[in-house]
């Protein structure tokens, strides 16, 4: 399909930096039937099919009740090594250079998964990625909202003790009744540590709780944020402040967000001047990985070079990737002709 002179191609092709990337979030049906089958976890569903019919979502608790179900079957070193693994290929083939990914500790240290098999799983499977496609990337730990504070701080503290991996914290799960408020001693540890920050606002949640993860956890991203465009001051103060959103427009559109693509206020707040980017969220169960973000933006509101390029540009720019690094992704994009 094309739209203009920007083909899928163009855009699968198109440099980038993926921001916004739950790294459970790309277990893939066939997966975890392989997973569950060499652990033996029992699947509640019979088969691939009848898993994949499952992927349609009323609101994000409803795909959180799904994604945490699965997730069951993710116990070892070398499950979140392959699960990382296939999610780097389909990136690398997306055009994705550079990413930086979530992950939910508390999700498997309760499950009595250790925490360094977590971050040694996915940390293997990213030397793979460096070695292999040349591509860099890096562990943002977040903190599940919706469980106690008491419980953040333990990940934290588990965090503390493998920086040679992790290179921020974020904040995820359900938003709705959990303002960034409520962390605010918790980020505070983590920034007098060196490290960086970033939090889901503004999702579901209200524009309110992007000011407060702004002013409280004094993050340097906002994760999703696209209710920003409600509240005119906010706006201009992203913009102003060069504040990156990292905006996921397909998963906004399955967890009912925004319900239509062609509402969606990506290019509105890019029209602003505030400094967004595209990602996949969680790819395997919202219906595309970061290229395929960026065709569907595309088909529904259009974009033009300059616009695909930017919204590019941003994401290096935007990354916490070296200094160098970025130098040689920008140099890259220069590079892209559609």
């Amino acid at each position: 399909m094309t739209t203009g002179a920007l083909t899928d191609e163009a855009l699968l092709a198109l440099p980038k930096a993926e921001l916004h990337l739950h790294i459970e979030g790309t277990l893939e049906p066939e997966l975890a039937f392989e997973l569950a089958a060499r652990n033996g976890v029992d699947m509640p569903y019979a088969t691939v099919e009848e898993l994949s019919a499952q992927y349609d979502f009323d609101d994000l608790q409803s795909f959180l009740d799904l994604y945490y179900a699965t997730m069951a079957v993710l116990l070892t070193r070398g499950d979140f090594a392959e699960l990382t693994r296939r999610y780097l290929r389909r990136a690398h083939a997306q055009g994705v250079r550079h990413v930086e990914l979530f992950f939910d500790p508390q999700a498997h240290t309760a499950r009595g998964v250790a925490f360094d098999d977590v971050v040694d799983g996915i940390g293997d499977a990213l030397d793979e990625a460096e070695r292999d496609f040349g591509m860099s990337g890096a562990l943002i730990l977040c903190f599940l909202r919706d469980q106690p504070v008491a419980s953040a701080d333990e990940a934290l503290t588990a965090g503390l003790a493998r920086m040679d991996r992790i290179i921020g914290v974020g904040l995820d799960s359900a938003e709705v009744g959990y303002p960034p408020s409520l962390f605010e001693s918790v980020y505070a540890r983590a920034r007098a540590a060196g490290l960086h920050s970033v939090a889901h606002a503004g999702e579901e949640g209200p524009p309110a709780y992007v000011w407060e993860a702004l002013d409280l956890l004094h993050v340097e991203r906002i994760d999703h944020g696209i209710r920003s465009i409600e509240d005119a001051e906010l706006v201009a103060r992203l913009a102003e402040e060069r504040i990156p959103l990292t905006v996921c427009p397909l998963s906004n559109v399955r967890l009912q967000a925004t319900p239509d693509l062609r509402d969606h206020p990506l290019l509105r707040l890019d029209a602003a001047g505030v400094a967004v980017t595209v990602n996949s969220d969680d790819p395997a169960y919202f219906g595309g990985y970061a290229g395929q973000n960026f065709t569907a933006v595309r088909d529904a509101l259009g974009l033009t070079e300059e616009q695909a390029r930017r919204l590019a540009r941003t994401s290096i720019e935007g990354s916490f990737a070296s200094p160098e690094r970025k130098r040689a992704l920008l140099a890259e994009l220069e590079g892209w002709r559609p």
